[in-house]
C-alpha cells in the first residue's frame, strides 16, 4: 500500500464515480464449505507486488515473496480469489483506467486470473465508501464472488487493509512489510511473516464469524496516505 507522495498537480477530470471499479474473472468455484474461508481477497499494492507508487506501467509489475505459491494455495483449495486495491493516482490524474488494467493484466499474466478485482479510483477528498479503510471494495467483491463477508478473509500489509476487512465483517491477517507501522501490527488480530504463512493459516483455521465493526488499526488521516 503506497504512502504519502508530494502530490501532482491533477487533470482536469469529470465527477468521480459513484462507486469502485469492478473487474470479473472467470467463473469461481462454489464457495468453500466447513473449516475453508468463502473466499480469500487479496490487497495489491505491497501484498501480491512490490509497491510502486502510481504504478501505470506493466513492466515494472514484480511479485512480493511467496505470493505465486500463497495465491495457487488458494485456488488449489477451492477457494475463490480476489483483489481490492486504493488506486487513488487515477483522482490525482497520474493514472488511467488503460493503466490500471494493464497492471491488472500483467498481475494475472505473473499469477493466474483473480474471480473479481474491486479497485477505488478516488483520492482521499472524495469521501466516497469504497476507499479503504471504508469497507466498500471488499463488500463489493464479496457480493460478485455471491459469499458473506463473514465467511471471507482479507490479506494485506497496513492498518487499513485490515479496517476495510473488520468494517465489512471479513477476516484481516496482516502481512507486515518495511512500511507497516509498529501501531499497525500491535493492533493486528493476526499477522503473518508472509502471504504463503498467512494463506496456510486460512486454509488450517477454523471458520468464523466477524461481525462488521468500526475501522480498527488505523485512523483516517494514516488511511489519507494510502494509494
Amino acid at each position: 500500500m503506497t504512502r504519502p507522495a508530494t502530490p501532482h498537480p491533477p487533470e482536469a477530470r469529470g465527477p468521480a464515480p459513484p462507486g469502485p471499479w469492478l473487474f470479473d474473472g472467470p467463473a469461481a468455484p462454489r464457495p468453500a464449505r466447513g473449516a475453508l474461508p468463502a473466499a480469500v481477497i487479496f490487497d495489491l499494492d505491497g501484498t501480491l507486488v512490490v509497491d510502486v507508487p502510481y504504478n501505470g506501467d506493466p513492466a515494472r509489475v514484480a511479485l512480493m515473496p511467496s505470493a505465486r505459491e500463497a495465491v495457487a494455495a488458494v485456488r488449489a483449495a477451492g477457494v475463490p480469489v480476489g483483489v481490492v486495491s486504493n488506486q487513488s493516482g487515477v483522482a490525482r490524474g497520474l493514472l488511467t483506467r488503460r493503466q490500471v488494467e494493464a497492471v491488472r493484466d500483467r498481475v494475472e499474466e505473473l499469477l493466474g486470473p483473480f474471480a473479481v478485482w474491486a479497485v477505488c479510483p478516488h483520492g482521499p477528498g472524495d469521501h466516497c465508501g469504497c476507499r479503504k479503510p471504508a469497507p466498500g471494495l471488499v463488500l463489493a467483491a464479496c457480493a460478485r464472488l455471491g459469499v458473506r463477508p463473514a465467511h471471507a478473509a482479507v490479506v494485506g500489509d497496513i492498518g487499513a487493509d485490515l479496517a476495510a476487512a473488520g468494517a465489512a465483517g471479513a477476516r484481516g491477517i496482516l502481512v507486515p512489510t518495511p512500511v507497516t507501522r509498529p501501531e499497525e501490527v500491535a493492533a493486528a488480530g493476526t499477522t503473518a511473516p508472509d502471504l504463503l504463512a498467512a494463506v496456510r493459516l486460512l486454509l488450517s483455521a477454523p471458520p468464523t464469524a466477524h461481525p462488521a465493526r468500526p475501522g480498527a488499526a488505523v485512523s483516517l488521516d494514516r488511511a489519507a496516505g494510502a494509494s
